[in-house]
């Protein structure tokens, strides 16, 4: 155990609460192999008999790690699984209650990315929440790959295309002000990466809130001149028009 390893640390910034288990899962076992905890879930470091002279030290560690998950989950689940007595058998309780099959979860997440829209997003809110789709996506996506162990044509050709489906489901759900340039990357050949597309979107952005601004500081300074003219002062209605 080290300084640092006190039972009120907390392994994830926001609590599970039944949703986003893999991305929850994902982040916990990185902070766990940053603690070198791991072995405490995953069967590389198992409790020793009782009689063992490290007994002792192995359970206050498992309490440890048992105490940082249940930190790690929302009031409703902790208070469900608290009686569970380590910290490996409260991690595969955990996989066993939320761990979708691979099809439930492709489909959900695919069905997110269809959805998925820019709507009131800034480009950079919009690129970041379908990154964060797409990577959970590749984690589950079971397909054909190369085994090379080097940078073959084969390899570089499935990751090409790969990389332009994916540009043209961003470009798909740009909002229509967009258009101009969204056809401009679109008519590249070869089709820009990814990074390549955001950067020149974001770029467009920036112009477009000059422009508003510009234009909002011109409008605001017509509507100041005209109030700050004097009024010409009204002329008398002539009503005798007889010569002088």
């Amino acid at each position: 155990m080290y300084p640092s390893d006190n039972p009120g640390a907390k392994l994830v910034p926001v609590q599970f609460a039944g949703i986003g288990y893999r991305s929850w899962r994902r982040s916990v076992l990185r902070s766990l192999s940053v603690k070198n905890k791991l072995g405490f879930i995953n069967g590389d470091c198992p409790r020793p008999q009782s009689n063992h002279p490290s007994y002792r030290q192995w359970e206050r560690c498992d309490d440890i790690v048992t105490t940082w998950i249940l930190n790690s989950l929302s009031k409703e689940i902790a208070d469900s699984v608290e009686f569970i007595m380590s910290s490996a058998e409260l991690w595969r309780e955990l996989k066993d209650r939320y761990e979708q099959t691979n099809g439930a979860k492709l489909y959900q997440i695919q069905r997110e990315i269809n959805d998925l829209s820019q709507g009131s997003l800034i480009i950079t809110g919009y690129y970041t929440k379908l990154k964060k789709l797409w990577e959970e996506l590749s984690t589950l996506n079971v397909t054909a790959q190369c085994n090379c162990t080097y940078v073959c044509g084969e390899k570089a050709l499935i990751h090409k295309a790969e990389q332009d489906r994916r540009l043209i489901q961003f470009l798909m759900g740009l909002n229509d002000v967009y258009t101009v340039i969204r056809r401009s990357i679109i008519m590249m050949n070869p089709l820009p990466s990814i990074a390549h597309a955001f950067s020149l979107l974001v770029q467009d952005e920036h112009q477009r809130e000059i422009k508003s601004s510009n234009h909002f500081n011109v409008e605001s300074s017509v509507l100041h001149v005209g109030s700050s003219r004097p009024s010409q002062p009204s002329q008398p209605y002539r009503t005798d028009f007889s010569p002088n």
